[in-house]
């Protein structure tokens, strides 16, 4: 196999159920042999400027009580060592993408709209302990997602930290829940509603 490895996607899957969707069985149960599926090929480069995977399309040729055969349906951009229309042995784990036409409910998808939240949140580790939502802001109709209207904060965020726009990110809602989940319960509050995590580790709503 060289220097490159099929990713595990259910453990990924597992560990990000947020931000990181992989097709159900009873999805992927309908494959049959012609259909092209994608994978994930890890790999070590001694490029840094190189990402560590490559997803490529993989068409299916044998199925075998779980266990597939394919050939490379794409010329790799930076994995020299493969070539399109090489032989691929992979299992149900390795799936993250199908041709079927099928789609399922997913955490991913229910999260993927967007909420601003702070840098201290994101990035410096620190505990969400107030959220509030307000009107949502307008996003580009090309967008594939709109603002909720979600604001995320540690609690402790100056008046001259939150105008310092640097400082706050617009993400997915789902990417701050893999962080914490605490307040997913809150989410269908409606607009205007403010919740501040008391000294028992509980959102509570107040009144501003």
């Amino acid at each position: 196999m060289g220097s490159w490895k099929l990713t595990d996607s259910e453990k990924l899957a597992k560990e990000n159920i947020y931000t990181f969707y992989k097709p159900s069985r009873e999805i992927l149960n309908n494959l049959k042999v012609g259909n092209i599926v994608k994978l994930t090929f890890e790999f070590e480069s001694s490029n840094p400027e190189h990402p560590g995977a490559e997803r490529m399309w993989v068409e299916i040729t044998e199925i075998n009580k779980g266990k597939f055969k394919g050939t490379l349906d794409n010329h790799p951009f930076y994995l020299h060592e493969l070539y399109a229309g090489d032989e691929i042995e992979f299992k149900y784990k390795h799936i993250i993408d199908h041709d079927l036409g099928l789609s399922e409910p997913n955490l991913v998808d229910k999260y993927y709209d967007r909420c601003f939240a702070t840098n201290k949140v994101l990035y410096e580790n620190a505990p969400i302990n107030y959220i509030y939502r307000e009107e949502p802001m307008e996003v580009d109709e090309e967008r594939d997602y709109v603002d909720t209207g979600w604001r995320i904060l540690s609690g402790d965020e100056s008046d001259e930290y939150m105008e310092d726009l640097e400082n706050i990110s617009l993400v997915s809602i789902g990417s701050v829940l893999s962080r914490d989940d605490s307040f997913i319960d809150l989410l269908d509050s409606e607009v205007g509603t403010s919740f501040e995590r008391n000294e028992n580790g509980i959102f509570e709503k107040i009144n501003e």
